[in-house]
C-alpha cells in the first residue's frame, strides 16, 4: 500500500474530529419534548451560537412553536439565529459585554412555571463568557482572577471551582434561577471524563466543594486576590448543592465529547491502512511533561513495535497546561508539540497537535504540525528550540517555520487533539 501524505493524513483526522463534533451534525438526535408552556433557549461557550442555530433548524422540523432566548459565544463565533438572540463577548478573559448578557439571562428565567421548559446550551468558554461577579466582587476583580488562574498552572477542574464559588450564574445557580420550569441542559464536552459539573463551570450542575475549597485553590496557586473576594467566599452559603430541591427537574445531557471525535479520526487511519491506538480522551498535566511521555511511547513503537507495529497513530484528548513562565504566548498545544519534537530529536515521527475550537491558549491558531525536520529547519533558522520552549514560545517557533494550523471559528470545542503518525 502507498504510504499516506502525512501531514495530509494528520489533517484529515483533525478535520474528521471537528467535523463529529458539530453541532448541526447531531444536536437533533437530543431534543426535549415540547412543553405545554414556553421554550426558552440559553447558554454560553465556543459553540452555543452553533447549537442555538442547530436548535432552531431541529425544532421546526420537529415541533411548531417558537423559541425565546439569548445565548453569549466568544467574539467571532455568532451564527445566523432567527429567534434566538446572539450576544458576543470576550474569551478568555471576561469583558462587561458578557456580565450584561449573563444578567438578562437571570432575568428571562424569572417568573417561569411547571409548564415551562429551559433548554440551557452549554460548551466550553461558557465560564468566562458568561460571567456575573457573585457580592460586592467587580468585574475588573473577577478579571485579574481568571487572568492569574489562567498563567497559574491550575487545572480546569482547580479554575473551575473558583469560578463557581466567584459567580452568581454558574455552579447550578442558572439551573436553580429556572426552578420551577424543567430544565435540559444540552452540553458538548471539553472536560476531562466529561464531567457536567465541570464543563463551563456547570450552570446546570449541583456543586459539591465549598467556597473554602475555592480558597485552597488560590492559596495553593499563590494567587493575589482582592479584599472583596476573601470577603465573599468567607461569607458565601456556596453554590446549590446536587440535592437541592430547585435542581430535581434538571436533566443534562452530553451531545458531543473527546471520544467521539477520536472515533472519528480512528477510522480515517484505518481507511489509510494505518492502524490507531486511541490512549485516552481526558489527558493532562504540563503540556511539555505529556510530549516527553508521548515521545517516549513513539520509540517504543520504533524501536519494539510495541503497543503496535507500524504504520499506526498515537491519538489522544484532553486538557493539558501551560505554567507561564516566559514572555511567550503559551498555548498547550504548540508547547505540547514543541516538547515533543525536541524529545523525539528526529526521529521519524509525524505529530499534530491542536485544539477543536481552531483556538490554543489566546491565540487565533489552533495548533501546528510538526516533522522530523522540524528540528534541522528550526535551527537553520537561527531558532533555539530548547530557549524557545523555556520562554514558552511555541506559538512564535511554529509560525516562524510556517507550520501552524489555522481553521479559524470551528464552532465547536472538544478539547485538545493530539495524533502521532508512525510510518
Amino acid at each position: 500500500m502507498t504510504a499516506p501524505d502525512p501531514p495530509t493524513l494528520l489533517r484529515a483526522m483533525f478535520d474528521a474530529a471537528v467535523a463529529a463534533a458539530d453541532p448541526m451534525a447531531m444536536l437533533h438526535k437530543f431534543l426535549p419534548e415540547r412543553p405545554n408552556g414556553r421554550t426558552i433557549v440559553v447558554g454560553a461557550g465556543k459553540a452555543s451560537a452553533r447549537m442555538a442555530e442547530a436548535l432552531e433548524t431541529a425544532w421546526a422540523r420537529s415541533w411548531s412553536g417558537p423559541l425565546t432566548g439569548l445565548v453569549i459565544t466568544r467574539y467571532g463565533h455568532a451564527c445566523p439565529c432567527e429567534q434566538i438572540e446572539i450576544v458576543e463577548a470576550a474569551h478568555p478573559v471576561p469583558d462587561q459585554v458578557g456580565a450584561d448578557a449573563a444578567r438578562r439571562i437571570l432575568e428571562l428565567l424569572g417568573g417561569l412555571t411547571e409548564d415551562d421548559l429551559v433548554i440551557a446550551l452549554i460548551s466550553g468558554g461558557g465560564s468566562a463568557l458568561m460571567t456575573l461577579p457573585a457580592g460586592a466582587i467587580t468585574l475588573a476583580e473577577k478579571q485579574a482572577v481568571n487572568k492569574a488562574l489562567l498563567a497559574s498552572g491550575a487545572d480546569i477542574g482547580q479554575m473551575n471551582v473558583v469560578r463557581k464559588h466567584l459567580s452568581a450564574i454558574k455552579g447550578g445557580r442558572l439551573a436553580a434561577a429556572a426552578h420551577p420550569a424543567r430544565v435540559v441542559g444540552l452540553l458538548i464536552s471539553d472536560v476531562p471524563g466529561d464531567d457536567p459539573a465541570v464543563i463551563a463551570s456547570g450552570p446546570t450542575v449541583g456543586e459539591h466543594s465549598s467556597p473554602a475549597d475555592a480558597l485552597a485553590v488560590l492559596e495553593r496557586y499563590q494567587i493575589e486576590v482582592p479584599e472583596s473576594v476573601l470577603a465573599h467566599l468567607a461569607s458565601s452559603e456556596g453554590c446549590p448543592s446536587p440535592d437541592d430541591p430547585r435542581l430535581t427537574d434538571v436533566e443534562n445531557r452530553i451531545i458531543a465529547a473527546p471520544q467521539i471525535s477520536l472515533e472519528a479520526a480512528a477510522q480515517i487511519a484505518r481507511e489509510a491502512g494505518v492502524t490507531p491506538l486511541i490512549l485516552g480522551d481526558s489527558l493532562e498535566g504540563e503540556a511539555r511533561e505529556a510530549g516527553i511521555v508521548m515521545a517516549g511511547i513513539a520509540r517504543q513503537v520504533l524501536t519494539h513495535g510495541q503497543p503496535a507495529g507500524r504504520p499506526c497513530v498515537l491519538l489522544s484528548g484532553g486538557e493539558t497546561t501551560v505554567t507561564l513562565k516566559g514572555t511567550g504566548r503559551g498555548g498547550r498545544n504548540v508547547e505540547f508539540l514543541l516538547s515533543l519534537a525536541i524529545a523525539l530529536d528526529g526521529a521519524p515521527v509525524h505529530a499534530i497537535a491542536c485544539d477543536t475550537d481552531g483556538i490554543d491558549g489566546a491565540e487565533e491558531v489552533a495548533g501546528a504540525i510538526c516533522d522530523p525536520d522540524t528540528l534541522p529547519r528550526a535551527h537553520a533558522a537561527g531558532l533555539d528550540p530548547v530557549a524557545e520552549l523555556a520562554n514558552n514560545n511555541g506559538h512564535g517557533f511554529f509560525a516562524a517555520l510556517d507550520d501552524q494550523v489555522i481553521t479559524g471559528p470551528t464552532l465547536t470545542n472538544v478539547n485538545d487533539f493530539r495524533a502521532l503518525l508512525i510510518l
